[in-house]
């Protein structure tokens, strides 16, 4: 098993996001050797570093400041788009949510937390992904379940 680990300009340059949307620190894409194509059991690892100057605390329960489960939904998606936009057939490609399955909240996510984002590829065909996502702060779970998404082709806009 062949492991790249992504920071900085190198997760830019695979991903659409800029701040305040983009959610990862570092990613960590496992793949065997040579694979060009994304197979049941593709993962990636993501590090998102929790901090009070993320601009959605300004809002979410001042004085007792929650990150808000859309935004680690969102990081857990950017963490699988990573990973399949690694992949030679997605290049260049962006990763759009098609669907959230059996998704829960198990744990507060505060400053100062390290978001640990797992995902696991279930499947994959024709650009449509399936994917077990998990997120873990200090090993207890924050948040699991299954999400779907598409890898569609970028389209200019004016």
């Amino acid at each position: 098993m062949k492991e790249k680990t992504l920071v900085g300009k190198e997760i830019l340059d695979i991903l659409p996001h800029r701040f305040p949307f983009l959610l990862l620190d570092k990613v960590t894409i496992f793949h065997e050797e040579g694979a060009t194509q994304i197979v049941p059991g593709f993962k990636a690892v993501g590090i998102k570093n929790v901090t009070f100057n993320e601009p959605y605390f300004q809002g979410h329960f001042p004085g007792n400041p929650i990150m808000p489960g859309v935004m680690i939904l969102e990081a857990l998606a950017q963490c699988a788009c990573a990973a399949g936009s690694s992949m030679e057939e997605n290049k260049g490609k962006l990763g759009l949510f098609t669907g959230i399955e059996k998704l829960k909240f198990r744990r507060q996510v505060i400053p100062g937390d390290v978001l640990k984002l797992e995902t696991e590829f279930l499947a994959f065909r024709r650009g449509m992904g399936k994917v077990a996502v998990k997120a873990t702060v200090e090993d207890e779970i924050a948040c699991e379940g299954i999400i779907r998404f598409a890898m569609v082709d970028v389209k200019e806009t004016p």
